[in-house]
């Protein structure tokens, strides 16, 4: 069965203004694969209903827009189907629904399954598991290898964060399920972080609930955002003790130890000033871990030459210090949140 989508927006807006990518993503997770997605300005309606009649041979066709259009989108749908105001309608056998963009259609999805499901004769189930760091073209190889009419992958990422869906029917074996989980978990391993959809901070609250450990943060170019991840966590406050903001060179001096022969001699952004900011939390005797960062967010080189999207990033326990060093690409903000997860996923790593 073809499914297809038709995404609304303002010709006097770009694209990325009407957001239907967690509208699709909801699809996909219910194994509704889109065969074709149309993006037509609102505004024109016999292009719009000339489409529709293109399309209405599929299984289903959703309709995403922004609230602010939908009841007059909605009003247009009945007319072309001939039917009252309703959820969905079915006109030649295809479903049709007009759905919001963002967060508040993808929950309208959820409500529609049932529709679906019944009307193809199947549901669809997912497993999700959830990484760091895997790179693309490893992902892209496993989906290759997974793929068949039963199973299937959505990867989404965000941040160097990858949500991994196994997405499969009620008609495949719990065999054939657990041996693909097998194979994501032997061949992710070193990226994977959970077996539920949970985000990292998460995970790491829960692990250092677990340990009855402490952790501290000194944040210097991701400014407070890593330990921001923490606290957003419920009870994160049983495991978190502080979280320090570094920026300036005499902070970092006076408020951990980091000493000056380091900040001129290696510089701020630094492996050694990054050892040493974590090592200056330890110190205290109030933390069992601690996270340290240190880098460049861009969007041009520091005062030393360091490039934009260069980060060192320390994580510690009272035993031993390690300091990783990354070169994220992209603007300002996706290099600081890049670096927030990979740091919130290496002191998890370090707990395991």
């Amino acid at each position: 069965m073809k499914y297809a989508a038709v995404v609304l927006y303002n010709n006097k807006n770009s694209l990325s203004s009407v957001d239907f990518v967690p509208v699709t993503d909801a699809l996909l997770s219910g194994g509704v694969f889109l065969d074709e997605t149309v993006f037509l300005p609102y505004d024109i309606k016999d292009v719009f209903e000339q489409t529709l009649s293109r399309l209405a041979q599929c299984g289903g066709v959703f309709i995403i827009c922004d609230g602010i259009i939908l009841p007059t989108v909605q009003r247009v749908l009945a007319e072309f189907c001939g039917q009252a105001d309703a959820p969905f309608f079915v006109k030649d056998d295809c479903l049709l629904a007009v759905l919001p963009a963002g967060a508040s259609g993808a929950e309208r999805v959820k409500d529609l399954m049932p529709q679906i499901d019944e009307r193809r004769g199947n549901s669809y189930f997912r497993m999700v598991l959830c990484t760091v760091g895997a790179p693309g073209e490893q992902l892209a190889g496993i989906g290759a290898q997974l793929k068949n009419n039963r199973l299937d992958l959505h990867i989404t990422e965000r941040y160097g964060a990858q949500r991994i869906e196994l997405i499969y029917d009620r008609n495949t074996s719990k065999y054939d399920v657990d041996e693909a989980v097998r194979f994501l978990g032997a061949e992710l391993g070193e990226y994977l972080y959970s077996l539920e959809d949970v985000t990292v901070a998460e995970r790491l609250v829960e692990a250092l609930k677990v340990r009855r450990y402490r952790i501290s943060v000194a944040e210097s170019f991701t400014g407070g955002g890593v330990g921001r991840a923490i606290v957003r966590v419920p009870g994160a406050s049983a495991v978190y003790f502080e979280g320090l903001n570094v920026y300036n060179a005499s902070a970092k001096m006076s408020r951990l130890g980091v000493t000056p022969f380091t900040i001129k001699q290696r510089g701020t952004v630094s492996e050694q000033t990054a050892y040493e900011m974590a090592t200056g939390l330890l110190n205290t005797g109030n933390c069992d871990i601690a996270i340290a960062t240190t880098g460049v967010a861009g969007p041009d080189s520091d005062e030393k030459g360091n490039p934009a999207g260069l980060c060192y990033i320390a994580v510690g326990t009272r035993e031993e210090v390690h300091i990783y060093r990354y070169r994220f690409g992209g603007g300002r903000e996706a290099v600081t949140e890049t670096a927030i997860n990979f740091a919130l996923f290496l002191a998890y790593k370090a707990l395991k």
